[in-house]
């Protein structure tokens, strides 16, 4: 098949250090190609990602109304440029808009939580020819509620970036790995750590500017920063999260809000380190409490839960990411949904709920 993939405009696919989905769509171009199957790709210029066709955006704002505009009209003419089977968005859906009436199969995909006003409407203009997935149950069983037809599809690693380590130091530290933010609880892992009396690294990408994340960073964060154990070592690359990863006793980044998936808690589980988290969102879906990690609410609780991670078998959670997260698994995921979705959607059936 021919399958046009699109990402937003403002990180490079694949992303230099943060960038999840652009990793996720980086990967499934990768599968594609390696399964037979031409892939172009509308992406951000800088875009690296060995494909068949590069269309860079114009526009390199996902929410200025006239990059909007150019990023659409910059599809269509992808589209009548590469001739594709299927057009499958990690993008915004307005730039489908023009496509939508078409019979071309279009996918559209959500990392996120999806707008139940535009997904209705997109799905009555476009009927059958509109398929959406969502990257675990919580997100499709939202977006159910505006109508449709949704997959769960997960989001997945390849598992050759990551190296499995059946051991660590009993003084190995946690890592929190994740954007410095309220909604991914840097500030809990900060005070799970100190009442557990374990060492925190904390890498990722933080605000300094005069915003609510940049007073988040310096109010919240930074003043705790070269005491008690806790360090921060910025954003990192594959290799070094790998590296990270591989060296942590737990991954702890407990969520303050409704993860739609998360792909660092899949990260860590290819590198066979357990998770300590809330079970808020996606994350009942990809851990399963008390076996690759601990789910729990207060901090009281994560502290008891980050005491016993030693109990955590490492290459259960190894296991879990070949079994349920692996590129070879969910790229055929996808490659069977669009032989579907070609196929006119005949053979289709709603997946929301749960994560193969």
């Amino acid at each position: 098949m021919r399958v046009l993939l699109t990402a937003d405009p403002e990180i490079p696919v694949p992303p230099l250090t943060y960038g999840g989905i652009e990793r996720i769509v980086a990967d499934l171009a990768a599968g594609l190609r390696e399964r037979g199957h031409a892939v172009g790709l509308a992406a951000h210029r800088g875009s690296t990602a060995p494909v068949d066709a590069s269309f860079p955006w114009p526009g390199a704002a996902s929410q200025s109304l006239h990059d909007t505009v150019r990023n659409t009209r910059a599809l269509a003419r992808a589209v009548n440029a590469f001739r594709p089977d299927v057009v499958h968005s990690f993008s915004r859906l307005m730039y489908l808009l023009p496509l939508l009436p078409g019979r071309l199969p279009k996918v559209m995909s959500y990392q996120r939580n999806p707008s139940l006003r535009t997904t209705r409407w997109a799905q009555r203009l476009a009927g059958r020819t509109l398929r959406f997935t969502g990257c675990s149950g919580y997100i499709c069983a939202t977006g159910q509620q505006a109508g449709g037809t949704w997959d769960a599809i997960p989001n997945f690693v390849d598992l050759t970036k990551y190296t499995f380590r059946a051991d660590v130091p009993a003084d190995a530290p946690f890592v929190f790995l994740s954007r410095v933010e309220h909604i991914k609880g840097a500030h809990v892992a900060v005070a799970v750590a100190k009442r557990a009396g374990r060492r925190l690294v904390i890498a990722g990408n933080h605000a300094s500017d005069d915003t609510p994340n940049g007073r988040y960073w310096r109010d919240q964060i930074q003043p705790h920063l070269g005491r008690n154990g806790i360090e921060y070592v910025g954003p990192v690359n594959d290799a070094q999260k790998n590296e990270w990863l591989g060296r942590a006793a737990a991954l702890l980044v407990p969520i303050q809000w409704n993860e739609p998936f998360g792909i660092v808690f899949a990260e860590a589980l290819a590198c066979g380190t357990p998770v300590i988290s809330c079970p808020r969102g996606a994350l009942p879906e990809i851990i399963r409490n008390g076996t690759e990690g601990f789910l729990a609410e207060t901090e009281e609780a994560l502290a008891a839960a980050a005491r016993r991670v030693g109990e955590i078998d490492r290459a259960a959670c190894r296991a879990r990411a070949e079994s349920a997260f692996s590129a070879e698994r969910v790229v055929a995921q996808y490659e069977r949904l669009y032989t579907e979705a070609a196929r006119g959607g005949s053979q289709a059936r709603p997946l929301a709920g749960r994560v193969p």
